[in-house]
Formats: C-alpha cells, sequence, structure tokens
C-alpha cells in the first residue's frame, strides 16, 4: 500500500483571482482599488455575485444579499453582472490553457486543472510553465491567475489558495508532507463542517494528526470516506485530470458561508450556476437530457431532485428555469441551505434545435 504520492505526473490548479469583478476592473481602470461589487442592487433583493479584494475585508462575500453587503461596506460599487463577458474572456485564458497541454479540466468558468507531465516544454519543468502561463495571462489577458503546482490534483488545488492573489506556491513531491501536516483538517477535499466536527471528536485537527490515525479506525469511523481521508492526510490523489470529453456529468456548486434563508437569494444563485453549465456546455458542444438539483441544508442533510427531457438541453434559461422549479420540490423554500449545486448529465454530442420546455406563469408555477 503506498504511502506516498505518485512521483511522477506533475498538475496545475489554475484560479483566477477575483474573475469577474477583475474583468470589469481592467476595463474601466477608474474601479482599481475600489470596493467593487457584482451582484444585483441593494434595494432589488440582489445577490452579490462576487466582491473584490478590497471589499472582503469588510465580511462581504459571494451569495451574501446586497443590502447586507451595502451595510457592511456603503461605498461599495455595485456593478450588474455581464455573463457574456466572462465566459468571452474565459474562452481566451483556457485558450492559453490548451496550448500548454490538451490535459485541461475545467472545474468553473475561472478555474481549472492542467495535466502537464508530458508537456514541460523546453525546460523540463512544471514550474517554469506555471510561471509562463501566469505571464501570458497578464500580459494577453491584464489579468492575474493564482497557480499550485504539485504531483496531483490534491496538493495543486491547495497550494493555488496559498498566495492569493496573484501567486505560485510549488509543492514538489518530497515536499509533500512538510506542506500538508500543519494544516487544518478543513483544507483537505471532501472535508466540510460535519467532517471537520467529527474529526475534532476524535481530537484531530491538522492533518499530521490525521495522518497518524490508523486505516482501519477511519474506515470504522467514516466508511469508504475514510480510506479518502487516510490518503489524502498523506498527499495521495490518484484522480485524474479529465477533459470534457471523458466527463459524464458537469456541473458547478457552492457552499456558503452564511446559510441562504431567502427562496429570491437560492433561485438567483441557481440561475449563476445554470448560466455557467450552459456556457460549459456550449464550449463543450454538448447537451445534457437531465437536470440535477443538489441541496445541502444547515443540518448537513443532502438531497437531489432531477428531470430528465427527451431532447438534450444546453441553455441556460431551460436549465435554471427547470432548476428553479426543482428547488420548490424541496424544502429549501422553508428551511436555511448551506450548498447549492446544478448538473447537466446524460450528456450528447449533439445538440438539438427547441422550443423552450417549459415556461412559468406569472404566478411562477410551472406551466409545461
Amino acid at each position: 500500500m503506498r504511502d506516498e504520492p505518485e512521483k511522477g505526473r506533475r498538475v496545475l490548479h489554475c484560479d483566477m483571482d477575483c474573475f469577474y469583478a477583475a474583468v470589469h476592473m481592467r476595463d474601466d481602470p477608474s474601479l482599481r482599488g475600489l470596493p467593487v461589487i457584482i451582484g444585483g442592487r441593494p434595494e432589488s433583493r440582489g445577490v452579490v455575485a462576487a466582491a473584490s479584494y478590497e471589499v472582503r475585508k469588510f465580511g462581504v462575500h459571494s451569495a451574501m444579499p446586497s443590502s447586507r453587503a451595502r451595510r457592511l461596506c456603503p461605498d461599495a460599487i455595485f456593478i450588474p453582472p455581464d455573463f457574456r463577458r466572462y465566459s468571452r474572456e474565459s474562452e481566451k485564458i483556457f485558450a492559453i490553457y490548451r496550448e500548454i497541454t490538451p490535459l485541461v479540466q475545467a472545474v468553473s468558468i475561472d478555474e481549472a486543472y492542467l495535466d502537464v507531465t508530458d508537456h514541460l516544454g523546453e525546460a523540463g519543468s512544471a514550474t517554469a510553465v506555471a510561471k509562463a502561463i501566469r505571464r501570458r495571462v497578464r500580459e494577453e489577458r491584464g489579468l492575474t491567475v493564482s497557480v499550485g503546482v504539485g504531483p496531483n490534483r490534491l496538493i495543486a488545488k491547495i497550494a493555488s489558495d496559498f498566495n492569493k492573489p496573484d501567486g505560485l506556491t510549488v509543492v514538489p513531491p518530497g515536499k509533500v508532507r512538510t506542506f500538508l501536516d500543519p494544516l487544518p483538517v478543513r483544507r483537505l477535499h471532501g472535508v466540510g463542517p460535519a467532517t471537520e466536527r467529527s474529526l475534532a471528536e476524535m481530537g484531530l485537527q491538522t492533518v499530521a494528526d490525521l495522518r497518524a490515525v490508523e486505516l482501519e479506525v477511519l474506515t470504522a469511523r467514516f466508511g469508504k470516506h475514510g480510506r479518502i481521508l487516510w490518503e489524502f492526510s498523506r498527499g495521495i490523489d490518484d484522480r485524474p485530470v479529465e477533459t470534457h470529453s471523458e466527463r459524464k456529468s458537469l456541473g458547478t456548486e457552492n457552499t456558503y458561508a452564511v446559510d441562504l434563508a431567502d427562496l429570491a437569494a437560492m433561485e438567483a444563485e441557481v440561475d449563476r450556476m445554470a448560466e455557467e453549465v450552459a456556457r460549459t456546455l456550449e464550449r463543450s458542444g454538448l447537451g445534457g437530457c437531465t437536470v440535477t438539483l443538489k441541496v445541502r441544508y444547515a443540518d448537513f442533510t443532502t438531497v437531489t431532485r432531477s428531470r430528465t427531457f427527451p431532447v438534450p438541453v444546453c441553455d441556460g434559461g431551460s436549465i435554471a428555469l427547470c432548476a428553479r422549479d426543482l428547488l420548490r420540490r424541496t424544502e429549501a423554500p422553508t428551511r436555511p441551505v448551506r450548498l447549492l449545486g446544478v448538473t447537466a448529465s446524460n450528456l450528447v454530442r449533439e445538440r438539438i434545435s427547441q422550443l423552450p420546455l417549459f415556461v412559468y406563469s406569472e404566478e411562477g408555477t410551472l406551466k409545461g
């Protein structure tokens, strides 16, 4: 049984810095250095989609009601989202990535894993590749990207968040244990608040604490997830970097620092995610026959609701309308929600032109 990550792989995690706000600040230099919020107006029950670093220090974060964001930062500048602009920018940035390696896995519109094991360039170095990507994004797109370099997705993902914004963190295979050991267990992929509490009950606070626990103890407590915790605490992650053509579904989800209790805020988040899924489908030339909504309540109970259509859907409007209807078929309208996700699955390459599959009445109920 291996007790360390593979040494041959070289994976990058590229995460654009404050992407939505950064695009607006690049295009309008007068906004630079100011507290910028991308989202709906406070007076119209809007929701924060993104916040610049200048406004985050006031406690503003995504998915927060705009009215509360205004109270926290009265001087904030509110700008309505322009998802078409972000999508076009994302395509140009991902084109840079794909010039480096064909193994690019889009996690979201502004985040991707790159497997550069066989694409290290003339320097033969993943660090050199990461520096080249950061330079090109800055020079060609006028934006910054933080990059983590590691022997697998787990390490690269954690590393990319270390020196944000505009950071580069490299974790060589031989330094993985030194890198992971002092970190709190919540930094590991898959350790949410519930798992963190369970680990705390076992007296485990850091990754080093977790690594000291026998596999049998973890599997007895957490089942199959116990093995994942055992492997991740040792920096072992065999998940491949998957291109879109290899994926069976495309989706996005978000865990909120503050539970969502307002249905309008939930619906705004569902709409945003639906548009993100639609853009990814468009870039991939795919359509999805099934739309799934994922909801996790404040008590960590998780439910999903799905609908399968006779023809594939690929436009944000249809996906959003479906996801909104599925949301109403959960307890979300009356229970605080800590996570929402929207996924398209049963993907097909041939997309069929179609009329909208359904519309809503003025009262908001599904008509067809």
